[in-house]
């Protein structure tokens, strides 16, 4: 019951998720990501054991086909499983278990998937769709519009209930952790956050090495940014 992006930037190699479903707290279970290793989701009657295994063998260089094998070849159940794996190369991978439910399936573009169970017909359409379009946006905003797109779409026919966006700076740290837990529009609450976070993204981009750029709220008023 549940519709995910997954991309790394053709640009700077960074690499996110974005995902929504219709059950709590989907940001605790669906999106996986490292810092220069992938990025991985992993939903429907999912194992979330699956996420981690898999950002380990990322780390040991495996590609993100090479990811996908090894955690069919382990897993009794995958057919209840739906998997997305990007690595660091931008190389993609996905499979959607022939338990999901209809409709299931998903998208593979150029450093990204879509990947959708449960939904409305043509919500994996849409995503894409909007990844396609949004190329020149940094990965959180095409994440973010991928996201609202499959939500405009249809999403599920009884609803989405949680949302989350979990995005890596290559330094090794997430610049984007955002989740809506519970709510009956988490789309629109995850793009409240999230147009409160993204202009300060150059703000917490730059302290880690310069703690001398001082308190967020004097540098937001510096620059006419409205926070909190």
């Amino acid at each position: 019951m549940t519709f995910t992006v997954i991309g790394r930037d053709p640009r700077t190699g960074r690499l996110g998720v974005g995902t929504s479903t219709g059950e709590m707290a989907i940001g605790s279970r669906a999106p996986y990501v490292v810092a220069n290793v992938g990025a991985v989701a992993t939903q429907a009657l999912t194992d979330p054991r699956l996420g981690p295994l898999a950002l380990k063998l990322l780390s040991l260089g495996y590609p993100a086909q090479k990811v996908i094998d090894e955690l069919v070849s382990s897993d009794p159940n995958i057919e209840y499983r739906q998997l997305g794996v990007v690595d660091r190369w931008g190389h993609v991978a996905a499979r959607t278990g022939a338990n999901n439910s209809a409709w299931k399936g998903h998208i593979i573009g150029d450093g990204w998937a879509v990947l959708a169970n449960a939904v409305v017909d043509g919500v994996g359409e849409a995503m894409a769709a909007s990844m396609e379009a949004s190329i020149d946006d940094d990965i959180e905003t095409r994440l973010m519009k991928s996201i609202d797109a499959g939500t405009k779409a249809g999403g599920q026919p009884t609803g989405q209930r949680s949302a989350a966006l979990l995005v890596a700076e290559n330094e090794g740290y997430t610049i984007m952790n955002l989740r809506v837990d519970d709510h009956p529009e988490p789309t629109t609450e995850l793009w409240r956050l999230f147009n409160k976070l993204h202009p300060l993204v150059p703000y917490y981009r730059e302290r880690p090495d310069n703690p001398s750029i001082g308190r967020v709220y004097d540098w937001a008023a510096a620059r006419g940014i409205k926070y909190p």
